[in-house]
């Protein structure tokens, strides 16, 4: 929530780093409430590199931007940590879960206008799965004939690396999330608004824009936090932290804090036991 603040950070230019997943799968925020629009989401996070790009860099950082924020995957972990579909309406296995078929979702659009076609989830998984056969069947049925049967295929291609990309951009920033790019500066922030239309809307995707904001200095995610400039941040574990009533600390299993502001609201029963989940904050996340 911007409250008129955006000034102070931008003065805050040194904010150029970011990412923990702990953060992202903080429940300190109260549930039971519906969800609401509105409001500028700021998440203050460690881990990200000038290096960064839409195709390159694992920080949880451009992790979040990518599969939280811009793009979308076949499948996904929901809040529950169900596996359900998210391009894909469904999928099919045979050959001893050798030979899968996934069918995708009609009348899905790229940022850029151009529709989603089985051709463009070909060309994303080619680059990845490069030893695995993956053809178009018409416009909306991949098949996907793998070297070895993985009853797990469909829970994989939910992690963050397969993300679906347009063909003739597969590089570049636009994919079919709730959020379209903005601004990207590597290394130190995203900008992202909500687009107009998406086959999520009613169910995800609340805050109007989200800002992600590198800080690689703990120290100074604290005193982001304190001084009210962001939502949420990642801390270490015994942070030194100016104590805010209005903000929930929680520790992680991985030995760090994560700090959110009261004023955000997550669903019931997040996900906890798949990491990949932890990066859709942005989407299911609103202010109450």
């Amino acid at each position: 929530m911007t409250r008129g603040r955006n000034s102070l950070l931008d003065r805050r230019a040194l904010f150029t780093t970011g990412a923990a997943a702990a953060l992202l799968a903080a429940t300190g925020a109260s549930a039971g409430e519906p969800p609401r629009r509105g409001g500028r989401l700021r998440l203050a996070l460690s881990g990200a590199t000038r290096e960064d790009t839409w195709v390159h860099g694992e920080g949880l950082f451009i992790q979040v931007a990518r599969q939280g924020m811009i793009f979308d995957t076949l499948t996904e972990v929901a809040g529950n940590g169900i596996l359900k579909g998210e391009l894909a309406t469904g999928w099919q296995a045979s050959e001893g879960a050798r030979q899968w078929r996934f069918d995708l979702r009609p009348d899905v659009r790229f940022h850029d206008g151009s529709p989603l076609t089985a051709n463009d989830v070909v060309a994303t998984l080619q680059r990845v799965l490069p030893q695995t056969e993956i053809t178009a069947q018409g416009t909306l049925h991949v098949q996907i004939n793998l070297p070895q049967a993985n009853p797990g295929l469909p829970l994989l291609l939910s992690e963050p690396r397969y993300v679906i990309r347009p063909a003739h951009a597969p590089d570049a920033g636009i994919g079919t999330g709730l959020y379209r790019l903005r601004r990207f500066s590597a290394g130190r922030q995203v900008l992202a608004e909500r687009v107009e239309a998406h086959y999520k809307d009613g169910t995800a995707g609340w805050f109007d824009t989200v800002e992600l904001v590198s800080i690689p200095a703990r120290e100074v995610r604290a005193q982001a936090l304190s001084e009210g400039l962001v939502d949420a941040a990642d801390l270490p574990a015994r942070p030194r932290y100016r104590e805010r009533g209005d903000v929930t600390l929680q520790a992680d299993s991985a030995g760090g804090v994560s700090a959110l502001s009261d004023d955000l609201r997550q669903p019931p029963n997040p996900g906890r036991q798949a990491p990949m989940d932890n990066l859709r904050a942005p989407e299911r996340w609103w202010f109450g």
